[in-house]
């Protein structure tokens, strides 16, 4: 296949290096387009008021993988790639190996999920890959499963509208727990801000907080699926299906009826 990656941890990150080796490795065509630094958190933002630069890093990664290192956001990258740099559309577009977790709401604000949703929108086979650990940095195994999923999941008939998101936990391969298909928890934030003051008297603020809770998403997926952030924590592997469309699906009996002045 040919194989487009990106990430949003930039271009030195070990995780997207271990995911293209072992793209490369599969005999698969791999070109990687990811941003020069990290931008992650990013969610789906795109590049308007600057130019896009684009250097090519080849020497970064193993033998056969063509890579590019551009100066805006995930989103940017693919789209860059899709319609300036690669000669043919890529049959997969993967994301990551993302150095921590993507799970729940965090989905989107990750600029590793766009970056493979961007793909989706265009009509391609995603998938998003996170090792579930800040601190881990085994990329190796969450990359395996990753090609693992995407070929069989090619060869078995992806609808080109769904994108795969895949959470793996900090551990070695044999120690890991089932993967399974999960829907997403709805994740709530304590103390997101914490104000402080520069060596000038000057005010400023860090975004920082604490997961308060993990709660099931209402309307997400079958109610017998597993949640992933409980899925994950337990050291299974987590498979979650997501889409660009995000019409509510609730009961629409319950919606008021508006009257508008005329």
């Amino acid at each position: 296949m040919r194989i487009l990656i990106s990430n949003d941890d930039g271009v030195f990150a070990g995780g997207i290096r271990a995911l293209a080796a072992e793209a490369v490795t599969r005999g698969h065509a791999v070109t990687v387009v990811c941003p020069d630094q990290e931008r992650s958190a990013t969610g789906h933002g795109l590049t308007l008021q600057t130019p896009l630069r684009a250097q090519r890093a080849d020497e970064l990664f193993a033998d056969g993988v063509t890579a590019w290192a551009c100066s805006g956001t995930p989103s940017d990258c693919v789209k860059l790639g899709l319609f300036a740099l690669l000669k043919e559309w890529p049959d997969l577009v993967l994301s990551g190996v993302n150095h921590g977790p993507n799970l729940g709401t965090d989905t989107l604000y990750s600029g590793t999920v766009s970056a493979a949703m961007e793909g989706t929108i265009e009509g391609i086979c995603s998938l998003a890959v996170s090792s579930a650990d800040f601190q881990w940095r085994s990329f190796e195994p969450a990359a395996a499963l990753a090609l693992d999923v995407a070929e069989q999941m090619v060869e078995r008939g992806w609808d080109s509208g769904m994108l795969l998101n895949l959470n793996v936990p900090p551990l070695a391969r044999e120690a890991m727990g089932p993967l399974r298909w999960c829907r997403k928890a709805v994740r709530r934030y304590t103390d997101q801000f914490d104000q402080r003051v520069d060596p000038r008297g000057r005010t400023y603020y860090w975004l920082a907080g604490e997961v308060a809770n993990d709660l099931e998403a209402q309307v997400a997926g079958p109610s017998d699926w597993p949640i992933d952030v409980a899925h994950v924590a337990g050291g299974g592997i987590s498979l979650t299906p997501l889409q660009p469309e995000l019409f509510w699906r609730g009961d629409s009996g319950a919606l008021p009826q508006l009257e508008l002045p005329r």
